[in-house]
């Protein structure tokens, strides 16, 4: 009897007849280790996998709770708390006729989207005043969840021997998961107030500046007077209402990818100057470094309705339901802090494998050998990841995030083939269970921290704006937390004779990581 490679006690599969069952039960009895097992306690018990965010999402469309995919162990803190009290402030704020906005802080992973969905699915009945909406700027996410839960609601009604229709079955759950832009844009013509009193705002940061707001509406609308940020603008739509609104900001740190992102403290900036009569529900740990909110929150000391409330905060990741720790890890490799990134390595290593590899071969044969099951693998890239080509690797080649993130392994725009990779911006927000990434020149290793880099042309160039270096640290930061249960980051070796792959530009990243103990494969 051989116990699998992963390394968990799990055996591989043994072939018995129906006679000789009872027997290799015992045997493997015997060999076992652990600890001893309560029988009863064990057969009362829950079969409770963590799910994906799709899986989760379909689960909350069918009605299911949030509690119900949560993790329950004594160390984890139940979504059904956070989700618990969002639905409070919701129900009192209508009652007291008054209007609030909160933000949701908590790790990558941690399950901020689905509380924006529990508390959507639980008010999708149009005829309630309770009716709540889903929003977000990720297209990639918004596409990708509601594509899922019509196949998911389709397939469920079939079951049951109900035939329903694709479109009306998309119209239906598109009703309650929109693109935040189509929100913005109908409400840009629309002047009355939003059918909707409960807006949820997921991956807030992302909202654009007033400056990129701006010229998109004189570029795009013909509003040459448009004077608004897109928080501004959104919480203004919501202020329309007489009675009462609330506003749920779900807040993800360190995570502004592209150019105009605002991050959150442009929403507390406009409640501060323009809403005087909001409340405001703070979680206690967006005041940390990677918010980049603290002076903004500074702001609002002397304001009227200011609750900070440590119910907001998700500290533990489901992503990577292996290891508390992960998030902790890529931060301190990303800020370049070896000690201490070291130490989160030793915590996680053990639950969660990390590898790294110069060889693309050997890293695409690991995930495939990692992967048990359906649990789905691919490779991420940086967006900035222009010289990746020499590998069959183009980031500017067009993939279908759906196809990508939904499709079995027998189709060839599925993650599974290994041929379409994703990058910063179609994974945000979205998960796999083991992820190949792909390290290129774009982020290299300098004297006293990163040195920034873009492809353009036939060279890469330096990029000096501060923003814009914080954005390629934070793309590098979005991919290494996409895994659940572990990853392999390829470092190419370069060549030579290229002057754009030069060996120097990669070694010291390989290097780096393998300095902070991460093991070769």
């Amino acid at each position: 009897m051989a116990t699998s490679h992963h390394n968990d006690g799990v055996l591989l599969p043994i072939q018995v007849s129906p006679s000789s069952l009872k027997d290799c039960i015992e045997k493997v009895l015997w060999i076992s280790e652990g600890l001893a097992i309560d029988p009863l306690l064990w057969i009362s018990g829950r079969y409770k996998p963590t799910p994906t965010i799709v899986e989760a999402a379909s689960a909350l469309y069918g009605q299911h709770s949030v509690a119900d995919l949560s993790r329950s162990d004594a160390g984890a803190k139940n979504l059904s708390i956070t989700s618990n009290a969002v639905s409070q402030l919701i129900r009192r704020v209508k009652d007291q006729h008054r209007k609030a906005i909160c933000f949701i802080t908590g790790v990558p992973g941690a399950g901020k989207t689905l509380v924006g969905l529990d508390v959507a699915t639980k008010n999708m009945d149009a005829n309630s005043e309770l009716h709540s909406v889903y929003l977000s700027g990720n297209g990639p996410l918004v596409k990708i969840l509601c594509e899922a839960l019509t196949r998911d609601e389709v397939a469920r009604k079939k079951s049951e021997g109900i035939r329903l229709r694709v479109g009306e079955t998309r119209k239906a759950v598109e009703a309650f998961i929109q693109n935040v832009h189509h929100f913005r844009d109908a409400y840009l013509i629309d002047e009355r107030a939003p059918v909707d009193h409960v807006v949820i705002f997921d991956e807030a940061q992302r909202a654009w500046t007033l400056e990129q707001t701006s010229q998109f509406m004189a570029r795009k609308k013909g509003r040459t007077d448009f004077n608004h940020s897109e928080p501004d603008f959104l919480i203004s739509c919501m202020d329309r209402h007489t009675d009462w609104a609330v506003v749920v900001c779900l807040v993800g740190g360190g995570q502004e990818i592209n150019t105009g992102e605002a991050g959150i403290s442009e929403w507390i900036h406009s409640i501060a100057c323009h809403y005087p009569d909001w409340e405001v529900h703070i979680s206690p740990h967006l005041t940390d470094s990677e918010y980049a909110a603290g002076k903004a929150i500074e702001s609002l000391k002397t304001r009227w309705g200011v609750h900070f409330d440590g119910d907001l905060h998700l500290a533990v990741s489901m992503r990577s339901f292996r290891a508390e720790h992960v998030s902790s890890l890529v931060k301190h490799l990303l800020d370049r802090d070896v000690a201490q990134a070291r130490a989160a390595l030793e915590e996680v290593q053990l639950r969660y494998p990390i590898v790294i590899t110069r060889d693309f071969t050997k890293a695409k044969q690991w995930l495939k050998s990692q992967a048990r099951g359906s649990e789905r693998f691919g490779i991420v890239v940086s967006s900035q990841a222009e010289r990746l080509r020499p590998h069959a690797i183009n980031v500017r080649s067009p993939m279908d995030p759906v196809h990508w993130f939904l499709d079995d392994k027998d189709d060839v725009r599925s993650s599974y083939y290994l041929e379409d990779v994703a990058t910063e911006f179609q994974v945000q927000g979205l998960e796999l269970d083991w992820a190949c990434v792909v390290w290129d020149a774009d982020l290299r290793i300098g004297a006293k921290g990163w040195r920034h880099h873009q492809f353009v042309g036939n060279k890469w160039q330096n990029i000096n704006k501060a923003e814009r270096q914080n954005y390629l640290k934070n793309a590098y930061r979005v991919l290494l937390t996409r895994a659940r249960q572990g990853m392999v980051i390829v470092v190419p070796q370069g060549d030579c004779e290229d002057h754009t792959r030069d060996p120097s530009f990669y070694d010291p990243i390989f290097e780096y990581l393998k300095a902070i103990g991460i093991a070769v494969l």
